[in-house]
């Protein structure tokens, strides 16, 4: 595929800088509560991508280079921090432990993914002229999957090297339109954003839905809504009976005229990162809308704490295994993918990291590990649960600029 060059608009690099400073991208994926938010990271996400990009001319050159899996029984893996499970210690990792005894394969594991423009910043001149960016495998959330897939910078992946992962692999997961039938990729986590709540702050009143949250006269000014504009308006537009998967401009103008109406009222305390969990914890929030991740942890502390996922459905995003252009041991990487999806491997995982398992078949196995991980629906969602997922649709770089400057002038951004 010919290198499509791209650089933000002003209203896109003001969405990056929100989630650099407290998005999903801002802090690790288990740590989020007990890390400060601020914007360290911001200058150098957004010079990754505000510039001019690439030149038109450079393009993949080639797909893949020579195998070496069977001569080089290595594999070298990129990751988020605090995204794979460790032990008491905090120096072994058990399950890539568990892989190398059992293969031979060694996993040269590395935690150098901070968030997902400054990833795509450091490799993409790299994967434009063709180059081997020393990595097998590497770990993105859907929109820069489904960027580097449609760069063509990524490469195939061999069914007959997943068995396990084909099985498996929950159907809510099974085929997003930026990667119909998982052809080139494989989630490591799937991240809900769902109606969360603290029972003591509301005092007996009840909340299941978003357009509760902008309607309850009783809940003015204690309403927090996400500052990553397909979360929140992904539920607005699920509550006025649309589809994010399918959104047209038309739909989005809806949505965000119905949440403006909200904030004119000042029913929105405000928009925000991760840094919305000590406000709900002590009550200052009642209600909002909230990361899965964040809930699992907050439980932990608080038993006032509690989630609701509306009639309508919520919004749930994913982190997917890829495996770039000229990677040197595409096997290897395909049987580490495959072994995830193994059900001991999954649950030993789930158990750590306390996101949304996409392996069917895991609950039992997580029930030997920890009974209360495996009965959290925001770790393994039930039927019902997983039937009401959403997930918005790839947007164009002209819809993206279009939505989120209407996205940010509603926020204030």
């Amino acid at each position: 595929m010919q290198y499509e060059p791209e650089s933000l608009s002003p209203a896109q690099a003001a969405a990056l800088r929100r989630s650099l400073r407290g998005g999903r991208a801002a802090l690790s994926r288990r740590t989020l509560l007990r890390a400060s938010t601020g914007g360290a990271l911001a200058a150098g996400g957004v010079a990754a991508l505000s510039g001019c990009g690439i030149p038109p001319a450079a393009k993949p050159q080639g797909i893949s280079s020579e195998d070496h899996s069977d001569r080089e029984k290595r594999v070298v893996f990129s990751n988020w921090t605090e995204y794979m499970d460790v032990d008491e210690s905090g120096k072994r990792r058990p399950t890539l432990d568990a892989f190398r005894e059992r293969t031979g394969i060694s996993v040269k594991y590395t935690e150098d993914i901070n968030d997902n423009v400054e990833f795509f910043g450091k490799v993409k001149p790299q994967l434009a002229a063709g180059q081997d960016i020393g990595r097998d495998l590497i770990n993105v959330t859907d929109w820069l999957a489904a960027r580097l897939i449609r760069f063509g910078w990524v490469q195939k992946l061999d069914p007959a090297n997943l068995p396990h992962a084909y099985a498996n692999l929950s159907q809510q997961f099974r085929s997003p339109d930026w990667d119909p039938g998982r052809a080139y990729s494989y989630p490591w986590t799937g991240i809900p954003a769902v109606i969360a709540y603290n029972k003591k702050a509301l005092d007996g009143l009840e909340v299941r839905s978003f357009g509760d949250l902008l309607d309850q006269p009783k809940l003015k000014g204690r309403v927090s809504l996400l500052s990553e504009m397909r979360d929140t308006m992904g539920l607005a537009l699920l509550d006025l009976g649309k589809d994010p998967g399918k959104v047209t401009d038309d739909d989005f103008d809806a949505a965000i005229a119905r949440v403006q109406k909200a904030v004119d009222r000042g029913q929105v305390r405000r928009f925000t990162g991760n840094d919305y969990t000590s406000d709900l914890s002590k009550g200052d929030i009642a209600a909002c809308v909230a990361w899965a991740g964040d809930v699992v942890q907050l439980q932990a502390d608080n038993p006032d704490i509690d989630f609701v996922i509306p009639d309508s459905g919520y919004m749930i995003a994913t982190d997917n295994l890829l495996i770039p252009n000229k990677a040197r041991h595409k096997r290897n990487a395909e049987r580490l993918i495959d072994y995830y999806y193994e059900p001991g491997p999954a649950a030993r995982l789930a158990a750590y990291i306390n996101y949304v398992c996409p392996v069917d078949g895991v609950k039992a196995e997580l029930a030997k590990i920890d009974r209360s991980a495996a009965d959290n629906p925001l770790i393994i969602p039930d039927r019902e649960m997983a039937s009401k997922s959403h997930s918005f649709r790839s947007l164009s770089s002209k819809e993206e600029t279009a939505y989120e400057e209407k996205f940010a002038k509603l926020t204030g951004a």
